[in-house]
């Protein structure tokens, strides 16, 4: 996946696309479309101004999980689940005329590929790293309409990676992450394709002081992986190799500016997370919301 980009004091900047912290798939990187269920989202002041887009994933029909420091001061949010949301990019109109990005949702599109937000939460998300490595770095956005997926996002139940920090073993320690963040980025320039793309990287740590067992770090480097970027925040951590639907963590940030070397993700297999957002997203929604591991 694109690779994560962040210094530490900076990371509320970096993974969001121009706002926040916000990372894109990099490296050896595909196209994802196996995760239908992870959209792109734009977030918006009171006064209806654009702030920055993330990337995240549908839980239900109407619950969205993303990063808290996507969602945290925010007003209302559109969210696109379009692999490409600027395929037809028209730069004298300055939207797509299908999918309707960045300014609406495309003819036809709304409640089917596209869906509006005026209720968001984060999880007492922490400014300024106040309480690092617990960032609280957890978002949901709930859809005005409801988008109809073939399959939604699955949550790890609660203490699935925690075995990965005492004894590896022949257990799996590859991940996937998913988003659509910056593809490429470099000194000269940054490339974002504003596609839906995924990647695998491979654990690092789970117990050091960066982590603690709230943050899942993974390393980037080496042959077949890739990253998180900016715009990646909030996307999805996949516990295994592609197709794999069990979301263990969300990116979250990097200290490399180069969206490269290695990631930190916060962990949604813990019961905290776990207990905040079944009694977050409305009632009628708890139900839907599927477990794994």
């Amino acid at each position: 996946m694109r690779k994560l980009v962040v210094l530490l004091v900076l990371v509320v900047g970096t993974f969001a696309a121009s706002a926040l912290p916000a990372g894109a798939i990099t490296g050896d990187y595909q196209k994802d479309i196996e995760h239908p269920f992870v959209g792109l989202v734009r977030f918006y002041d009171a006064d209806g101004h654009y702030m920055h887009r993330c990337s995240g994933s549908l839980l239900t029909s109407t619950v969205f999980l993303t990063a808290g420091h996507c969602s945290v001061g925010t007003s209302t949010a559109r969210v696109y689940f379009q692999q490409s949301v600027a395929a037809n990019y028209d730069p004298q109109t300055g939207m797509d005329p299908v999918t309707g990005y960045p300014k609406d949702c495309g003819p036809g599109t709304l409640g089917v590929t596209c869906a509006t937000s005026a209720e968001i939460y984060d999880y007492d998300f922490a400014p300024a790293w106040r309480d690092f490595p617990n960032t609280r770095d957890v978002g949901l956005v709930i859809l005005d309409q409801p988008i109809s997926m073939p399959e939604y996002g699955e949550l790890a139940t609660s203490g699935t990676l925690d075995a990965l920090a005492i004894r590896r073993g022949l257990q799996e320690t590859t991940f996937t992450h998913s988003g659509y963040g910056l593809s490429e980025i470099n000194p000269v320039h940054e490339v974002s394709l504003l596609e839906r793309l995924m990647a695998q990287s491979k654990l690092t740590n789970l117990s050091s002081a960066l982590t603690d067992g709230y943050n899942l770090q993974v390393n980037f480097n080496g042959l077949g992986y890739g990253g998180a970027c900016y715009g990646d925040s909030g996307g999805p951590v996949f516990y295994g190799e592609f197709p794999s639907n069990t979301i263990v963590a969300i990116t979250g940030w990097n200290r490399n500016p180069n969206c490269a070397g290695v990631g930190y993700f916060y962990r949604t297999d813990r019961q905290q997370v776990i207990d905040w957002i079944l009694r977050t997203v409305p009632q009628d929604q708890v139900g839907n919301i599927k477990f794994a591991g």
